[in-house]
């Protein structure tokens, strides 16, 4: 018997079952449901949250579960680029081959080594514990192995290794650093009109966490009952505007429960205001919105319309849409409509409003910071599909209103495609149509630019990139 032989077997490590950590399995479950489902992060992390407070026992959260689980998959989303470009270096295998699920559980993880705060060991332990309950040992093993190399630097660190130098390729050196497709960086560089600063600006301000910001409903609520609420704070721009500091929750707000108020970003406040403010000749009774869903500006609209005595008639094409918008506008004090048409073929007759909006389908590749997931969701070939329905729905608003009346055509995307060029496009073919210069309508906000369009901008108004122009028919 050799010597080797003669030696007591070292006893085998006793299996030991993964810890579960629900804050971290929200988290993946969030993030497969928008990789699988094409699902948008601020619709299924909300239910998800929601269970999760009505458990019972060591899985039910709290106030600071609920933040780090929406930190972990807002910041996860909006990095992507930037962390693929990394994970890609410190994996064998080009990355398409990397399992999807696989992928998002290293991304948590590199998130919390690059992205926050939480010390690196706990970060890739606790990735690894991930792992092993909805991957697998096996696979744990690999997302151990690629974070522990990732542990070998910071953010910029990688970022320098893994970006090309701005001055060789500057679109794809900021779609890297910034983690935008580099097709958005170009296309959101031609509307800001050139210049570094700028889109550094813009595209670091698409990866900031967005406000809460609250509208009070004119007539059933006022910017001052709910500046009573915790850590509320004026808007920048709109007088109904109220801002919810330190991640307040909306929904705990009484007027919000009540639909007295809603949330709604400031610059579509504000395109509903300009709307509603610009002069038109003749008799103010009969307002459209046209595109209504989900509400937001229709119940700005309709609230505004009844302090005049005029009413607004909200038309959405898809039926649950319109349901929304009923939602939003139930409770209105004075009357309204809503129903559900196609604006390309509408129920009314021409010329029968005296203001029409028209917030048309777009990219909405304004309203990143709110939903990350769509920059990688998005195509340049999606602009071939919006462009027609776009200048379709202009074409019916400009008919639709009467001769002195108003249109407002707004876009949540800065894309010239979807803004200018439609507008240009449309109002070549309509000359009984003029711009109104809108910059006047929007009294206080600072940087609008040239007119008589606006374009309003996260970075320069802490707004969702909203366009508004504004088109008087004058025959």
């Amino acid at each position: 018997m050799s010597e080797q032989s003669r030696r007591p077997r070292r006893p085998a490590k006793p299996y030991r079952r993964p810890q579960r950590d629900p804050v971290r399995i929200l988290a993946f479950e969030a993030l497969r449901a928008v990789d699988e489902r094409d699902a948008y992060a601020n619709l299924v992390l909300p239910p998800l949250l929601r269970k999760a407070r009505e458990k019972e026992g060591p899985e039910k959260f709290d106030g600071r579960d609920a933040a780090l689980a929406t930190e972990l998959v807002y910041g996860t989303l909006r990095r992507q680029g930037t962390y693929d470009a990394i994970i890609a270096e410190c994996v064998d295998r080009p990355l398409r081959e990397v399992d999807p699920p696989v992928l998002d559980v290293l991304s948590l993880g590199v998130h919390q080594l690059l992205g926050t705060r939480i010390p690196s060991h706990a970060a890739v332990s606790a990735s690894v514990e991930l792992a092993r309950v909805v991957l697998g040992d096996g696979r744990a093993k690999f997302v151990n192995a690629v974070l522990r190399k990732v542990t070998q630097d910071d953010l910029d660190g990688w970022i320098a290794k893994v970006a090309p130098p701005y001055d060789e390729d500057p679109e794809d050196h900021l779609a890297v650093v910034h983690s935008h497709p580099r097709w958005v960086v170009s296309a959101l560089w031609d509307s800001l009109g050139g210049g570094r600063a700028g889109i550094e600006e813009l595209l670091a301000a698409d990866n900031e966490r967005p406000e809460v910001t609250l509208v009070a409903r004119p007539g059933r609520a006022t910017a001052e009952e709910l500046l009573g609420e915790e850590a509320a704070v004026r808007g920048r721009w709109s007088p109904y505007a109220v801002r919810l500091t330190e991640g307040g929750e909306p929904g705990a707000v009484t007027a919000v429960q009540e639909g007295r108020a809603g949330v709604q970003d400031e610059g579509s406040q504000l395109v509903a205001l300009a709307l509603a403010n610009v002069p038109v000749e003749g008799p103010d009774e009969k307002w459209l919105d046209g595109c209504a869903g989900p509400g937001g500006k229709a119940a700005l609209l309709a609230a505004l319309a009844a302090e005049r005595g005029a009413v607004l008639l909200a038309s959405e094409k898809q039926p649950h849409r319109a349901g929304l918008v009923a939602k939003a506008l139930r409770g209105n004090p004075g009357p309204y409509q809503v129903i559900a048409a196609d604006g390309t073929r509408p129920p009314w007759r021409p010329g029968t409003f005296d203001r029409v909006l028209m917030d048309v389908p777009c990219t909405g590749l304004g309203a990143l910071r709110r939903r990350p997931e769509a920059r990688w969701r998005r195509r340049p070939e999606d602009l071939d599909n919006f462009g027609p329905l776009q200048r379709a729905l202009l074409r019916t608003a400009i008919d639709s209103v009467r001769v002195g009346g108003v249109v407002g055509y707004a876009t949540c995307s800065p894309h010239l495609a979807e803004t200018r060029a439609v507008v240009q496009d449309v109002l070549k073919q309509r000359p009984e149509t003029e711009l109104v210069d809108a910059r006047p309508l929007l009294p206080g906000v600072p940087e609008l630019g040239e007119g008589p369009d606006v374009q309003l901008w996260p970075h320069r108004h802490g707004t969702d990139a909203m366009y508004l122009a504004l088109i008087r028919r004058t025959g």
